[in-house]
């Protein structure tokens, strides 16, 4: 059973920064595609950002390509995502999770088996 614990969330001003990590226990860490999702009240759950198992691939929404950075170390089985130029509409709970091993990148949420519990970003206008 893999095990995702999300941190590093809060409250930031538009235009600032944030990392959050998802640190994984259990399984093999350095053979899962590694995503992060995010929700926003009142909205469904989107797709973020993936890397893939071996660190070469990786793929973002359109919403936050050029501000958002995905990745992992997996000495340390923790996946990053560093947030920049934050904006109020990337409010949202951000969620990390887990594909089953070696499986292709994606960003279909149902292809993940794995989900923390997630951590809380607000971004101030």
């Amino acid at each position: 059973q893999v095990r995702l614990v999300e941190s590093g969330g809060g409250l930031v001003q538009a235009g600032g920064s944030l990392r959050l990590s998802c640190a994984a226990s259990g399984g093999t860490f350095s053979s899962y595609v590694l995503g992060w999702f995010r929700q926003a009240p009142g909205k469904e759950r989107e797709f973020v950002a993936a890397i893939s198992w071996n660190g070469i691939t990786t793929y973002y929404a359109d919403s936050v390509k050029g501000r958002f950075t995905i990745s992992r170390d997996n000495a340390k089985n923790t996946v990053y995502l560093q947030s920049n130029t934050l904006k109020p509409e990337d409010t949202a709970v951000y969620y990390c999770a887990a594909t089953p091993p070696y499986r292709p990148i994606t960003s279909s949420g149902g292809h993940y088996d794995y989900w923390g519990q997630g951590t809380q970003v607000t971004v101030s206008s």
